[in-house]
């Protein structure tokens, strides 16, 4: 049955064992990666300096 332990059973070794989709902090781990990045790019585009328009002097 599924529960609180049901990934115990999966031994996961290297970024697996952190980013799964069997156990319930890996797939919170997901989520929270997926967030941040969304996250990242949007304050990346946020506040990223805007281009000045050329003022031709006559």
């Amino acid at each position: 049955m599924a529960g609180h332990d049901a990934g115990t059973q999966y031994q996961f070794t290297g970024i697996a064992k952190f980013f799964n989709s069997y156990t319930v902090m890996g797939r919170r781990n997901c989520v929270l990666a997926t967030y941040g990045s969304l996250a990242a790019i949007f304050l990346f585009f946020k506040l990223k300096p805007k281009k000045q328009a050329a003022v031709a002097e006559k």
